[in-house]
This record gives C-alpha cells, sequence and structure tokens, in this order.
C-alpha cells in the first residue's frame, strides 16, 4: 500500500498539531503540539472540555484566596493553559506550546514572570520543563526574556515570526525554536499585490521560510525551524525536510488522504555548502531592519493584536462560567 503524503512527512519533518483538541491529536498522532489563545478558547467552548474550564476556575478560587474575580480569572486563564497541556502531554510523546499573555509581548520582566509561573505550574503537577515550549511573540523585548529563560533551561518557541531580522536575533539568542507564519505571509503578499494566488515554489511565505532554514544550518545555529500557519497542502509539500511544521487537524487529514511521491525539499547538507553571509544583529539593526520590513511589521502587530483579542474572548468565557458557578 502506498504511503501517504503524511507518513512520508513524518520520515523527514517532525509534524507537530496545530490544535488544542484533544480528539484532534489523538487521530493524528503528532510528536509535538502546538496551541495559542485563538485555539484554546475555541477548545474551551466545546462541551467536551466545560470539566477543564471548571477545573481551573475551582483552582483560580483557591490561589485567588478571596480576592475580586479579575484574580479568580488570571489564575484561572493560566491554569486553563496548564491543563489543556497536561492533557496534550498525555497524549504525545514529545513537547506542547503553551503561550505567555500576547498583551506582555512588549514587557519584558513581565513576560519573564509569566513564563516562570506556567512553567513552576507543570512542574507542580510533576511534569518536568523539557517537554514545555514557552511561546513568546518575537518582539526585541520578547527575543531578550527568551533569552534569559533559555539559560535558566527553560526551553521557549519564538512566534509571530516574519522577518529575517527576527530570525537572526532569536538564533543569536539560542532559543530552542521559531514559528515563522507561511500562510500570514502569504496572505499580506496577496493583498498588498492584487494577486489571487502563487505557485506553492513561489509562495512568499515559503520562501521566507525555506531562507531562514538554509541560514541557519549554514551557519551551524541549532534554533530549531517550524514552518506554522499553513493555508494550504502545497505550502508544507514544499518545506518538505524541515525541522518540524505545525499543522492543523483540516491540512493533516488532507494529507493523510493523499498519496504520490514527496521528495524532499530542505536539506542541511545542501544548505551548508550554500555561500550565505552572516548577518550581525544588534538592538539597533532589529529596529531598523523591522521598520524597513511592512510585511513583517504589520503582521507583527496584527498577530498580538489578534492574539490579545484571542484572550480576551477566552477571558469572557471564564468569566461567564465563573459567575454560573457562583449562582
Amino acid at each position: 500500500m502506498a504511503k501517504s503524503l503524511l507518513d512520508q512527512l513524518k520520515d523527514m519533518t517532525v509534524v507537530v498539531a496545530d490544535t488544542g483538541d484533544i480528539n484532534s491529536i489523538e487521530k493524528f498522532k503528532p510528536r509535538d503540539t502546538t496551541t495559542n489563545p485563538s485555539l484554546i478558547a475555541t477548545a474551551a467552548a466545546m462541551p467536551a472540555y466545560a470539566k477543564l474550564v471548571d477545573d481551573a476556575l475551582t483552582w483560580g478560587v483557591k490561589e485567588a484566596k478571596g480576592q475580586r474575580d479579575d484574580v479568580v480569572v488570571e489564575h484561572a486563564m493560566d491554569r486553563l493553559s496548564i491543563e489543556f497541556g497536561l492533557k496534550i502531554l498525555d497524549i504525545v510523546p514529545g513537547r506542547v506550546s503553551t503561550e505567555v499573555d500576547a498583551r506582555l509581548s512588549y514587557d519584558t520582566e513581565k513576560t519573564l514572570a509569566k513564563a516562570r509561573s506556567l512553567i513552576a505550574m507543570y512542574e507542580a503537577a510533576g511534569t518536568k520543563r523539557d517537554r514545555i515550549l514557552i511561546k513568546i511573540a518575537s518582539t526585541w523585548e520578547g527575543i531578550r526574556a527568551a533569552e534569559v529563560l533559555e539559560k535558566e533551561g527553560i526551553h521557549c518557541n519564538l512566534t509571530l515570526l516574519f522577518g529575517m531580522h527576527q530570525a537572526v536575533a532569536c538564533a543569536e539568542a539560542k532559543v530552542t525554536l521559531i514559528s515563522p507564519f507561511v500562510g500570514r505571509i502569504l496572505d499580506w503578499y496577496k493583498k498588498d499585490t492584487g494577486r489571487d494566488s502563487y505557485p506553492s515554489h513561489e509562495d512568499p511565505g515559503v520562501v521566507s521560510v525555506t531562507r531562514i532554514y538554509n541560514y541557519y544550518k549554514r551557519h551551524g545555529h541549532h534554533t530549531e525551524v517550524m514552518g506554522a500557519s499553513f493555508r494550504n497542502a502545497g505550502e508544507i509539500t514544499e518545506l518538505a525536510g524541515c525541522d518540524l511544521l505545525t499543522i492543523s487537524p483540516q491540512l493533516l487529514g488532507e494529507l493523510a488522504g493523499a498519496t504520490g511521491e514527496l521528495p524532499r525539499k530542505l536539506d542541511p547538507a545542501k544548505a551548508k555548502a550554500m555561500e550565505l553571509a552572516p548577518i550581525a544583529m544588534d538592538e539597533a539593526t532589529f529596529r531598523r531592519m523591522h521598520e524597513e520590513d511592512r510585511m513583517a511589521k504589520d503582521k507583527l502587530h496584527e498577530g498580538i493584536e489578534g492574539f490579545s483579542k484571542a484572550i480576551v474572548t477566552l477571558e469572557k468565557q471564564v468569566r461567564e462560567r465563573l459567575a454560573a458557578m457562583q449562582r
């Protein structure tokens, strides 16, 4: 029987499920899983996960020790992320990414405090920190927080990454993993150019991740590259061989149902032989390159804003559930 494209992809790339839905994770059996506030908000609204929300609130009430409901909700939000993470880790053999509140993206110290708190909660539940990736937006401030956390043995996934300056800064900070957003880059270019589509090999998101991957391998950076935010299966097959790819349940299903030959597109040995000049990175260079890269500037701002709104939505769900429990 011919191997599916998904099975072939798993032979050369670590496949990660981009979802908070436990049932989808059980179905596709990825090695790792990544979540974000939007995914958790969607999952938390499902009746199947009502008990997780209730358990998180019960914990939040206990931790708040009689303080106002806002404090209860804040504790419950953190606990809900941990509860989903723990459920996921019961299924996957690898790691789960748990996101720091996007509203802290430009505050290094608050990002550090939240990340340490999340790791402490995982460890209190009996989970070792090497199975957790703390997910932080790729702002200059977020990257600096990640650099400190990595030195403390807290591994990080730098998300909302769109530009080469972000990728270089992350590598120099020795973060564990980056998540360049393929589909969101495509979205921006389609809107900016008025084009309806791009061939997969010319897809601007694919081109961006390929460039980052080759740069990392050429210069010996150990930071892993995990392509994310895919719009179609063609983007995924064009990045076959990438260190990791995080894929939605819908596209996982599409790849699982398709056959044919899947050639390796990204190869560390080939990248090592390329002539790619190193880029020296400091804060001034980062900020200059960020201002010059309209796409990265737009999408980072939009991404932080979107994740922040998703957190507000989730807080509203949790607050409503708390009110129902208090009746």
